[in-house]
């Protein structure tokens, strides 16, 4: 009897075990590898690791062939393999950029979560939630003291293509991929369920972008979200205890949320000093020296729409309109007669708009760039501050900014040292694996 029994548990064990074994081998078989009726885009030997690494964006040069009846389409999801056929993610494809394919997910991504794999909506709704609990762990939205912050950064988000600011109780979309065209209402579905407070979408399509990528503008969808209420004409946000008037009609999305660090920190060191903020927009730096305790402050820009809404805030603000004045005028002839009238300040702060949006005008951009702050550093006091920057990705990915900047020293007879350095603000994270996301330089200069 004790050996029947013995032999029933052992029997019983082996069972157990077998059963284990089996649902071990589904259970870690990957994902892609068993997948039917997708598309396969083949790598050519040797150009896979780029993308094992990390690297979101399949370039059509690395494409050996593609497996699929019939061929896939632009917005389509594909499983990206390599030379063997063996995946090694899966993305969106794009039949007519140079860009062919965005990895969306990694294969050992798809292996530790597989109810993402191949599954666009599920990832878009992962992914957007997961950019909601970072921004959440940096304090943001704070209602009294900023709700004004980017929700999504592109690859930074590991969403290519995607640009995320919100406003308040609006979300601005910057599209700026074929694929985001197909899947609208798919995101705007995952930012309603993800944000709280949001009564407002407005979906803008980076127009210029958008036909590099393939795609027919003349098929775009009003940029208005057609469940959303009329999009208001002002609107009212907060960031680092200031208040603004923001019009969405005006550069990108609409309020520049990227300098939001860098504005807080001329606060802390604008106490008795005389500012002057050179491309002042809408007045964000200025602002933050005043209410840091400068003496004056001098805000310059060409565009009167721009210094209507920077002139509004200081009286938003109650702010002494004396002491905080704004001026129209090109920035460049301004310095220009500033000099001839031999005027300086304690603190310059030169945010120029992109001068180098592509590397084949990198050249010609370097002289401009050489040529403002050899004239910004002439208009700061000895032993005063120029906190200058560029927002062009050719430029701060060249890594020539700080060279540039010692050319326009010599040129201005001043001697420079560089104080602090500073990229976009923290709700702009980057991926490693695409350093072409970084486009922000802010630099602080001492200047003799």
């Amino acid at each position: 009897m004790a050996m029947v029994v013995a032999v029933g548990v052992l029997h019983n064990h082996l069972l157990s075990a077998s059963s284990r074994i089996v649902c071990l081998s589904s259970c870690s078989r990957p994902p892609l590898s068993v997948s039917s009726g997708v598309a396969k885009v083949v790598l050519k030997k040797g150009k896979t690791q780029l993308f094992k690494d990390g690297s979101p964006m399949v370039y059509s040069g690395a494409v050996d062939r593609i497996i699929g009846k019939p061929p896939p389409q632009t917005g389509d999801v594909v499983i990206v393999a390599d030379g063997t056929e063996n995946p090694i993610g899966w993305g969106l494809y794009n039949s007519v950029s140079m860009f062919c394919v965005r990895l969306m997910q990694l294969q050992h991504e798809s292996t530790r979560d597989p109810s993402c794999a191949l599954n666009i909506e599920k990832l878009l709704q992962t992914r957007i939630t997961q950019a909601v609990q970072l921004r959440n762990s940096l304090g943001l939205p704070s209602e009294y003291y900023t709700n004004a912050y980017r929700l999504v950064n592109s690859e930074g988000d590991r969403l290519s293509g995607l640009i995320v600011d919100v406003f308040g109780d609006i979300a601005v979309v910057a599209s700026s991929a074929a694929w985001l065209e197909k899947y609208r209402s798919h995101v705007e579905a995952c930012l309603r369920s993800s944000i709280h407070g949001i009564n407002h979408i407005n979906w803008r399509p980076s127009l210029d972008v958008l036909k590099e990528d393939g795609f027919d503008i003349s098929s775009l969808k009003q940029t208005q979200s057609s469940s959303s209420p009329p999009l208001p004409e002002r609107s009212m946000v907060v960031e680092n205890g200031i208040s603004y008037a923001i019009s969405l009609e005006g550069q990108k999305t609409g309020f520049y949320t990227d300098q939001r660090e860098n504005r807080r920190f001329i606060s802390t060191i604008s106490a008795g000093k005389r500012v002057l903020d050179l491309c002042c927009y809408s007045g964000g730096f200025a602002l933050n020296a005043a209410r840091g305790g400068a003496i004056s402050v001098l805000g310059v820009d060409s565009s009167l729409p721009a210094l209507e809404l920077a002139r509004e805030n200081v009286i938003l603000n109650r702010m002494d309109p004396e002491k905080v004045v704004f001026f129209k005028q090109d920035s460049t002839e301004f310095m220009k007669g500033a000099l001839s009238r031999e005027e300086t300040w304690d603190i310059v702060i030169l945010d120029p708009p992109k001068l180098a949006p592509r590397k084949k005008v990198l050249h010609n951009a370097a002289g401009m760039y050489r040529n403002l702050n050899s004239l910004a550093m002439r208009l700061t006091s000895s032993g005063g501050l120029l906190m200058t920057c560029s927002c062009s990705g050719a430029m701060t990915q060249s890594g020539k900014f700080l060279g540039i900047l010692q050319s326009a020293a010599a040129m201005a007879g001043r001697k420079i040292t560089v104080v602090r350095e500073a990229g976009a603000a923290s709700d702009h994270p980057l991926d490693p694996s695409y350093p072409q996301g970084q486009y922000l330089s802010n630099i602080l200069l001492r200047v003799l």
